[in-house]
């Protein structure tokens, strides 16, 4: 169980970068962009296609990030310049990257064919590569036997992939948080808002759209680039209900943490993508359950996500109800010994 959990939370960590682009589109932004089941696997074809053919990993994940915000441009481009409506454009794009990723993939191929999926176990990707050097520093051996020496056995070997994504995931949430307090990110914001207001302004509202379209499925290809390397292999059909996901871990953080800030949101986010792979864990080691239930656990844990907040809420809502009739009671019944 706790090798589960601990894959869990990993996966959980490299997941929560998708689910930051999801939340800038869905509550910053204020725009259901679907494109992300697409863009998720963009970013992983592009990475794996790239890797396989002798490129350095930080450069085919780079490369990613480029694929997926072109992806969101994309999008934001047929929504502001084609008046598309935003589901709408969303949905195109992601059916267009279906075929685009199969060609990415086939890139590995000598005829150049579509291909479903790009395996990475005989190739180096960062996490191996961060292994490598983890290990000559002598630094894992010593972490290890510090934990033996206190008790703490059987710890994954995996770990070292906690320890970098933790750093890597934190970093990008600390600039996505000074990027969304800058004059553009503030600008997007309030796009999202009230677009009128923010187009009386003189601001660009076209262009903030396509940039925050753009900002959001580069950080999914990102996502998807190093989910490719965790797992090692990339396939076209990885980023299915992916945007439920991302929107089930945007509203469990948001239940827990709140939302009074940008960076508690943030925080909230990442938390949510954390809580999510854990529940999903333990869900599937339910006797009368299998992985071809993860689709129906993702909608129950979304639904319970969204019915709790406003059952707490009505709950606090009646409890300051009755309050304030007891208060009104209390003052009558002064008023009648006063009159008295």
């Amino acid at each position: 169980m706790f090798t589960a959990i601990f894959g869990s939370v990993e996966q959980g960590i490299i997941y929560a970068i998708m689910a930051l682009g999801v939340y800038l589109t869905f509550r910053v932004l204020d725009f259901p962009d679907l494109t992300v089941d697409g863009s998720f696997v963009t970013g992983a074809a592009t990475a794996a296609t790239l890797i396989v053919l002798g490129y350095h990993p930080a450069l085919a994940t780079a490369a990613a990030i480029v694929a997926g915000f072109l992806a969101g441009c994309m999008t934001g481009i047929l929504h502001t310049k084609a008046k598309i409506n935003p589901l709408l454009s969303g949905i195109l794009m992601m059916i267009a990257l279906y075929s685009i990723n199969l060609r990415i993939m086939g890139a590995t191929t000598e005829t150049a064919i579509g291909r479903p999926n790009v395996p990475l176990s005989n190739v180096d990707s960062l996490f191996t590569i961060f292994f490598g050097w983890w290990g000559n520093l002598g630094i894992d051996t010593a972490i290890n036997n510090t934990l033996s020496s206190i008790g703490i056995e059987n710890v994954p070997k995996t770990w070292g992939t906690f320890f970098i994504m933790i750093i890597v995931t934190f970093a990008i949430k600390i600039i996505f948080d000074r990027f969304l307090k800058t004059e553009v990110g503030l600008a997007i914001r309030a796009t999202g808002d009230n677009d009128k207001m923010i187009r009386s302004f003189s601001a660009n509202t076209d262009t903030l759209i396509i940039l925050g379209l753009g900002i959001s499925n580069a950080l999914v290809a990102l996502s998807g680039a190093l989910i490719a390397q965790y797992t090692k292999f990339a396939d076209v059909s990885m980023g299915i209900g992916m945007i439920v996901i991302g929107l089930a871990s945007v509203i469990i953080g948001e239940a827990i943490l709140g939302t009074k800030t940008i960076v508690r949101t943030t925080l909230a986010v990442i938390v949510g993508a954390i809580i999510y792979r854990i529940v999903i864990a333990i869900a599937l080691r339910v006797e009368f359950l299998d992985t071809g239930d993860m689709k129906l656990i993702t909608a129950l844990i979304v639904v319970v996500a969204l019915i709790l907040p406003k059952f707490f809420e009505k709950r606090k809502e009646r409890a300051r109800k009755a309050k304030r009739r007891g208060e009104r009671t209390v003052t009558s019944e002064q008023e009648a010994k006063h009159l008295a």
